[in-house]
């Protein structure tokens, strides 16, 4: 009879331990919360790579604010692959992570898998890039810089500096990752700009891949295809600082022999703006964590949230740059 009534109470708690176990179960998969009464927000977070100091320096400010927000952060870096960003989105789903947010590498394609996520239940914020679907429900917001107001501001400088001079101004273009957002933008905004004068012809446009090699590699060609070269305009520091090193390597004098404009303002292409190897740089802030915490937060919360959330930046001029530099974050 003993035995009989141990059994039955074994078999009781046992019953009960299972239900405990179904219970955090559906916690989590409810919404990436584990058992217990944990309700710490775990991002998912897909970076595009580290192919430049600005991008380096954007996965720390998002490793630091998701810290110090007390998340749990299962950060991927892409390595400029898109197919590892869509692997890690359908990882991040499995995972029941809370929100899932990512830069884009490329524009296009994202269709499927964010359909994947929003199927989950699993909301998604867009960071730094955009995408060009026509879906806009598969994401819950975009935050970042406008890239087409970046161009813009890079034009006006360039017509500003050539006003009241006739004759031609022969300009290379450094582009981004070809398909990446910025480096559709940049290329778009800054051409609206220049295309009402004449005087302002892009000689040449070519990649340099967002990073300080190939930005080098591509002004050696550009120097020895374009004898007379005026301007140029790099779709981001790291290739202007490349290109740099190939116009001293030619024997010109960077910034005076061709004058440069970038976009990013990192802590390096500061330095040689302040220097007067760069002659303008329009800022594109890598330091979007906080804010990107504060809409997962509210994300997870159910808060209605803009759907796009714009970074606040400025230009820089030498002059502007030795003065900003001392405080520089990055």
């Amino acid at each position: 009879m003993l035995r009989r009534l141990s059994i039955a109470v074994a078999g009781g708690l046992l019953l009960v331990s299972a239900v405990a176990g179904c219970g955090g179960d559906d916690g989590a998969a409810g919404g990436g919360s584990s058992g217990g009464g944990d309700d710490k927000i775990t991002l998912g977070f897909a970076q595009v790579g580290a192919e430049s100091g600005w991008r380096t320096a954007n996965t720390k400010s998002i490793e630091e604010s998701a810290a110090t927000a007390g998340f749990e952060l299962k950060f991927v870096d892409g390595q400029g692959k898109q197919e590892n960003q869509i692997k890690a989105i359908r990882n991040f789903i499995t995972q029941r992570v809370d929100v899932i947010a990512f830069s884009p590498v490329v524009e296009s394609g994202w269709d499927t898998v964010l359909k994947e996520a929003k199927d989950a239940g699993i909301p998604v914020i867009l960071t730094d890039r955009a995408i060009d679907s026509p879906d806009t429900s598969l994401y819950k917001t975009f935050i970042g810089s406008d890239f087409v107001e970046e161009g813009k501001k890079a034009g006006e400088w360039l017509v500003k500096e050539y006003q009241g001079k006739t004759d031609t101004v022969n300009i290379v273009e450094l582009q981004g990752s070809p398909g990446a957002a910025p480096a559709n933008d940049r290329k778009a905004g800054f051409a609206d700009v220049i295309k009402a004068d004449p005087k302002f012809k892009v000689v040449a446009s070519q990649t340099g891949q967002f990073t300080r090699t190939d930005g080098k590699a591509v002004m050696e060609t550009f120097l020895k295809s374009q004898p007379d070269i005026d301007v140029l305009y790099a779709h981001n520091d790291d290739m202007g600082l490349g290109a740099i090193e190939a116009i001293e390597a030619a024997g010109k004098k960077p910034g005076t022999d061709i004058k440069i404009i970038t976009v990013d303002a990192v802590k390096d292409g500061m330095t040689a703006l302040a220097d007067g190897k760069i002659n303008f740089i329009v800022e594109c802030s890598p330091l979007l964590g906080p804010q990107l915490m504060d809409l997962v937060k509210k994300v997870k919360a159910g808060e209605t949230i803009p759907q796009r959330v714009l970074t606040e930046e400025t230009t820089f001029t030498p002059e502007q740059a030795k003065e900003a530099l001392p405080n520089r974050k990055y």
